[in-house]
């Protein structure tokens, strides 16, 4: 917008114009990745675990889904260790999905690790170590320990700095329980903790008195009404009872791996951000398993067998299908999840063929669990919800529209078109993806059906070994 003010200066009139721009200020302190899988929440069973048709992100599918929530539940009370699970399906009818699902089902408290079979020839390690690495990424040990603590509201702090200004600081907190209040003298590494953590009065603190590690748990009731306004993860929690110095079980969860790096490197525990480990020798992981078991029988540790998932398993080779065949027999082996699109198809490396392209005595171990295609009903159901997963508005039309051409090509093509059909919505200043956005988009980017026709039509145009003449010949040494 242009503006023109006068101003005035020894006399002389000087005419100023300005242009005044309209800025656009987007909040940008919240940012989420969007991935294929961000939608799912859970297998989406009830009480009986019977497969509700839409529930936390996952549709259709019931009796995998059961399958797999049966699995998940003996994987909770501890009664199903070293065995294998195979999920088989055609591609897209969401053996991923059912995997991301278990590991929501699971929690944060059962390790879950996920890797893709090709992983395991890329890394600068033998394929055996790296299967090590996986599996033992994926047992967690709960090693529990007795400290002594100090807990309770904070009343009061008082912070004494030197007049000349230098020298240590030192102070007085003064804490209290509903039955007794104390003062404590603080030192500088004290109240620099405090400080760290922005304590202040009325908050509810955990001091351990070992290691002197301050914990913010929330803040008291009782201060609730200090102030106006609060932030929205602020955690409100009663003023701790009894004393104010309590001897409290700790509990802290690792993995089999983060213990074999830390004991098999000089850096100790630094070795475990410095990237790539390398191989770990068998017999730092023999005294770690034989100290983990002298733990276990003191009651000073407990094994949680997690799940490792192995998607693609078709692309391992003969040598680590043999060596998951005695892994799966130890006794701290994991739950093996593994998923294949492949039906009879030779396993990698040989000229056997196989189901699944997978050993036939490895098969025998296996619980199989297999996905059907979605029909149409299902397909559009999984587009609404990625749809809102994307916070993308469209059109009823539209919606049949996308669930018909995901239905002719497949359910990961449709899945793509959401995206880029908001983006020509948002061309034309529009709220909702109409159908001519997505018939837009299907014309700009073809499916696999057409790019193969398209292929066939121009065959002898395109570079290849079969279309190459002999006076085009081109020779790549002189």
């Amino acid at each position: 917008m242009l503006e023109t003010f006068s101003v005035e200066f020894s006399g002389v009139l000087f005419v100023v114009s300005s242009i005044k721009a309209k800025v656009e200020v987007k909040d940008l302190t919240r940012v989420e990745r969007i991935g294929a899988h961000s939608h799912i929440r859970g297998l989406g069973l009830n009480d009986l675990l019977e497969a509700r048709l839409n529930s936390e992100g996952m549709v259709g599918q019931e009796e995998a889904r059961r399958a797999a929530g049966m699995i998940c539940e003996m994987i909770k009370e501890g009664k199903i260790a070293g065995r294998a699970v195979l999920i088989a399906g055609q591609p897209g009818t969401g053996k991923t999905a059912i995997a991301m699902a278990m590991a929501q089902s699971l929690g944060h408290d059962t390790p879950f690790t996920s890797i893709s079979a090709s992983e395991i020839f890329s890394l600068e390690m033998s394929r055996t170590e790296a299967l090590t690495h996986a599996f033992r990424r994926s047992i967690g040990v709960r090693i529990k320990e007795e400290a002594e603590v100090i807990e309770g509201e904070v009343v009061e702090i008082q912070i004494d700095r030197p007049v000349c200004g230098s020298g240590s600081k030192v102070g007085k907190l003064t804490m209290k329980t509903t039955e007794m209040e104390t003062i404590y003298d603080l030192g500088a590494k004290m109240i620099e903790s405090l400080t760290k953590e922005k304590v202040q009065e009325g908050d509810v603190i955990h001091i351990d008195k070992l290691t002197g590690r301050i914990s913010k748990l929330g803040r008291s009731f009782s201060r609730a009404r200090d102030f106006d306004a609060t932030a929205a993860n602020t955690r409100f929690v009663s003023c701790p009872e009894g004393e104010l110095q309590k001897h409290k079980e700790v509990v802290h969860t690792v993995s089999l791996h983060e213990i074999d790096v830390i004991n098999s490197r000089h850096q100790g525990f630094l070795a475990l951000f410095s990237g790539e480990t390398g191989e770990i020798k068998p017999e730092v992981r023999d005294q770690i398993d034989a100290k983990i078991a002298e733990w276990c029988l003191e009651k000073k540790a407990e094994l949680v067998p997690g799940v490792l998932f192995i998607d693609e398993v078709h692309m391992l080779d003969l040598e680590c299908f043999s060596f998951l065949n005695r892994a799966l027999e130890n006794k701290m082996a994991p739950i093996l999840v593994m998923a294949t699109n492949r039906g009879i198809t030779k396993v990698r490396g040989t000229n056997y063929k196989s189901p699944h392209g997978m050993p036939l005595d490895l098969l025998d171990r296996l619980l199989i669990i297999t996905t059907r295609p979605y029909t149409n009903d299902e397909i559009r159901l999984i587009l609404s919800i990625r749809c809102e997963e994307e916070d993308v508005k469209m059109e009823s039309a539209a919606l049949d529209v996308l669930a018909k051409i995901s239905a002719e090509t497949s359910l990961r093509y449709g899945i793509q078109l959401i995206t880029t059909a908001s983006i020509i919505c948002y061309r034309r200043n529009d709220e909702a993806v109409s159908v001519s956005d997505v018939e837009r988009v299907y014309s700009l980017f073809v499916d696999e059906a057409r790019s193969t026709q398209f292929l066939r039509e121009y065959q002898n145009d395109f570079l290849g070994d079969e279309n190459v003449l002999d006076g085009d010949m081109v020779m790549a040494t002189q």
